[in-house]
């Protein structure tokens, strides 16, 4: 079995301001921002949502089929996607454009501001989804907004069922889009804020959501997980962490881990219970794709 995975493949330049963003902005100055970040750490890597998702799949030994644009420098992402065992037959390169590029600062506290350049990703909506018996889920996750709106419909005339997770893609949509989106998915995964700006959308609540889709999922971070079915909420506690050293990433493993649970045919409660635990152990790493995963002692299974 197969999960086709749309979204993003990007280059993630990510930096670690080591103060707070709150003691640098001043909210009454808003309106004349001008600031700078002293960010003695920076790096680059291998990102976006596709690729993370599909990587934390992977490590669980599912089988992910990201599907994605890259641009004239993504020969080296498609190496890579190789060398993990991903298949890389649903990622096109389109001519005189830049791989997806996201500019990522995170401070002290978490916190993070991001610049994000959409590159190749804007095309995305070339790549087309059609019904084949291997891939039997889908996931819509951040990408051009055509893409998001065209493969949701083709997942929908194809029968398979997908997980909607608009993700920063969110504010692209108004209420009456996101509401459609609803109406074609089987899942909805959301965070906080997202999920929030969601109801507001759509003028719902995550009850009334809920029932229009097998499961709705809102993550909170450190406070674990809301389950909702059928307009009935439950709680999965987080995961405590070894530790915290990067945030980057940590909502697509957990997407990554809940369409390898959903493959395995599990409850969406036992989905987010890996969720948080492959969130715990990802943001233990720099990088989104920089962890790696010991299935006996993350699934509980004999030596």
């Amino acid at each position: 079995m197969a999960s086709l995975i749309c979204g993003s493949l990007a280059f993630d330049t990510i930096m670690s301001f080591e103060g707070r963003f709150a003691q640098q902005i001043l909210p009454e100055q808003l309106h004349i921002l001008n600031v700078s970040f002293l960010v003695p750490q920076l790096r680059r890597d291998f990102g976006g949502c596709a690729g993370n998702i599909a990587y934390a799949m992977r490590q669980l030994g599912g089988t992910p089929l990201p599907m994605a644009t890259v641009g004239h420098d993504g020969a080296g992402y498609l190496q890579r996607l190789r060398e993990q065992g991903i298949s890389t037959e649903f990622v096109r390169e389109v001519a005189g454009t830049y791989t997806a590029q996201a500019m990522i600062m995170t401070d002290r506290d978490n916190n993070q501001i991001t610049a994000f350049h959409p590159g190749a990703m804007m095309q995305a909506h070339v790549n087309r989804i059609a019904a084949r018996p291997d891939i039997r889920l889908g996931i819509i996750s951040p990408d051009g907004r055509d893409a998001m709106l065209q493969h949701a419909e083709q997942f929908h005339a194809a029968g398979i069922p997908f997980v909607f997770d608009p993700g920063q893609g969110l504010p692209m949509f108004d209420g009456a889009e996101l509401a459609h989106f609803v109406t074609l998915a089987s899942w909805v995964a959301v965070n906080d804020y997202e999920g929030q700006m969601l109801c507001d959308r759509v003028g719902s609540t995550p009850a009334e959501l809920s029932r229009r889709v097998r499961a709705l999922v809102v993550t909170r971070g450190a406070e674990g997980c809301d389950v909702w079915e059928d307009g009935v909420r439950t709680h999965v506690p987080a995961v405590e962490p070894q530790r915290v050293v990067d945030p980057t990433g940590c909502g697509d493993a957990w997407r990554g881990a809940l369409l390898w649970g959903l493959e395995q045919g599990w409850s969406m409660a036992r989905c987010a219970v890996l969720g948080n635990r492959l969130g715990a152990l990802k943001v233990a790493a720099s990088g989104p794709q920089n962890y790696t995963v010991d299935r006996a002692v993350l699934l509980g299974e004999p030596a």
